[in-house]
């Protein structure tokens, strides 16, 4: 009797032990991977034509949030790398569009603009690049913070703002590729002063240049049963095509479509920035010694394609069948270089994707494209008559109306009185569904539905006056591909999977939200949360 109790004492100290011991325990890399653009559907949609190395390796023998949702809005590309990696919201971060009316300055904004920084690597001066928009810490801020520095952080996109915002205001780099007549990966002076020799090296070798081809479908096209037709009305084209049909030849079509920024709008702009990443993997060493580095990549075509050709054309489905293909390469890459079990791999999107309203017309589904230049001009004339003033309007963008604080003052007038009026007005027209004020956004907590999400987006300092909201699927965009930005779930529901050191095998169906990613990978690496995060881990997929 006292021999097995003696037992199992020694087995519940080793059992003790061991867990105290794997508790601070940490993957050398941890890898984020942002796909601008994916709807969380296109996991099911393409599964049966997916290989066994991508997509569905992550699914298969790691975690599957089938549930996750932007929690604000506007869902754009800025505000979702953002949010992602500092997890929190626009109303915190600051990150409120891509560009944006800055109320102080008088005039548009990018999110990742900065005059006080050089381009590096590029004779193009447009990119002075750096994330001091961004007004919270990042998840790969905490972890400069938590190895003292020591653990490396490289952002890489072919968009400026998908590898600026992820790595965070503390990072050792990020890339992003520069097209045009150049066909090459830069950065700017916030980060170094010259690129360093594997970058450069990669850049001579002429990489981009090896994708100066025919962009054909992958299989037979007759086996693209989860898209649409390939000829329709609802899709756009390249410049010099006379229908949006394969094979689109990039060499008949270079010049006529900025040289290498054709690139980006094929599914080989992702094959690019895999192959980058693969070479940062070894030109940083990444994950190569016991300090948690970690490697923040957005594959930004999807979200060019998507555009162009929308959510239902055979070139979003083989954009994504292909990308599947260089996921695979990414993970054996992973797997040779930092070894299988030592990584950690979160793949999410910075948003998702509305069905072009043209062609859901001819499904009957309620859908149709917003007239904002009369929405303009109507609530032009209704605050002339009612306030006898034509200049109490400043900005109108991002669904939002910035009103001129100094006509107010003019008039006495207070803000709280014009916003409700015109947010009243606003009501009667067709295509808008709801309306909201900035008094509103700053007096009332919401919490649910679609104020909980604008609130959420809405930043008291950066934010306009008046809110609109459009009816579900209409949107101010062309007839032909797809767009974003909305707070409905067609804009909002996104994959998150987790793969990897630390991570269970299974799957939730229980509500998960895009701030929960930075706190689920600070728990996994025991740092501290983004100072600003919201969220909280998702505790059934971690160990």
């Amino acid at each position: 009797m006292q021999r097995s109790f003696l037992t199992f004492l020694l087995v519940l100290a080793a059992v003790v032990g061991q867990a105290q011991e794997e508790t601070y325990q940490k993957p050398k890399l941890v890898v984020g991977i942002v796909v601008d653009q994916m709807r969380y559907d296109y996991i099911p949609r393409f599964w049966d034509r997916y290989g066994e190395g991508g997509f569905k390796k992550l699914i298969n023998e790691g975690f599957n949030c089938k549930n996750n949702h932007y929690n604000y809005a506007p869902t754009k590309t800025g505000p979702g790398h953002a949010s992602v990696y500092t997890g929190t919201t626009p109303a915190t971060h600051g990150i409120i569009a891509n560009d944006w009316y800055d109320k102080e300055l008088k005039k548009y904004v990018y999110c990742a603009e900065d005059d006080s920084v050089q381009p590096i690597g590029t004779k193009d001066a447009s990119h002075k690049m750096s994330p001091w928009r961004m007004l919270s810490s990042t998840m790969t801020d905490e972890l400069k913070l938590a190895t003292q520095g020591r653990g490396k952080v490289i952002g890489i996109s072919v968009k400026d703002r998908g590898a600026i915002l992820p790595a965070g205001h503390a990072a050792d780099a990020a890339y992003w590729f520069q097209g045009k007549d150049e066909g090459a990966w830069i950065t700017s002076s916030f980060y170094m002063n010259e690129l360093p020799k594997w970058v450069t090296k990669f850049n001579k070798s002429k990489a981009a240049a090896a994708y100066k081809k025919s962009w054909n479908t992958l299989y037979d096209i007759e086996t693209y049963t989860a898209s649409g037709p390939d000829d329709t009305d609802f899709e756009g084209k390249f410049s010099g095509e006379e229908r949006p049909v394969f094979p689109h030849d990039l060499k008949k079509l270079w010049l006529l479509n900025k040289g290498y920024d054709i690139i980006k709008a094929t599914p080989y702009g992702n094959s690019i920035t895999a192959d980058f990443a693969i070479a940062a993997l070894e030109g940083e060493q990444l994950g190569t010694d016991d300090i948690t580095d970690f490697l923040a990549v957005s594959f930004s075509s999807t979200d060019y394609v998507g555009h162009k050709f929308g959510v239902n054309s055979v070139e979003v489905e083989d954009t994504y069948l292909r990308l599947d293909k260089d996921l695979e390469r990414l993970l054996k890459a992973l797997d040779e270089k930092v070894g299988k079990g030592n990584y950690t791999v979160f793949l999410t999107a910075d948003h998702a994707a509305v069905q072009p309203p043209s062609y859901l017309k001819t499904r009957n589904i309620p859908a149709g494209y917003i007239d904002v230049a009369g929405i303009k001009e109507g609530i032009s004339e209704f605050l002339e008559t009612r306030f006898k003033s034509k200049n109490l309007i400043e900005n109108v963008s991002n669904d939002q109306i910035f009103l001129n604080a100094d006509e107010l003052k003019k008039l006495n007038l207070t803000a709280e009185e014009v916003e409700k009026a015109l947010a009243q007005e606003l009501l009667n027209y067709d295509d808008v569904a709801q309306t909201y004020t900035a008094t509103e956004m700053r007096a009332y907590n919401y919490t649910e539905g679609i104020p909980y999400k604008l609130q959420k987006g809405f930043n008291h300092k950066r934010s306009g006056n008046v809110i609109i909201v459009f009816k579900p699927a209409y949107i101010s965009y062309s007839p032909t591909g797809s767009t974003h930005g909305s707070p409905y779930n067609y804009d909002a529901n996104v994959p998150f999977l987790l793969y990897g050191f630390g991570v269970n095998h299974g799957s939730t169906y229980e509500r998960t939200e895009i701030t929960d990613i930075a706190p689920t990978i600070c728990a996994l690496l025991g740092i501290s949360f983004p100072n600003g995060a919201i969220g909280n881990p998702v505790v059934k997929a971690l160990k």
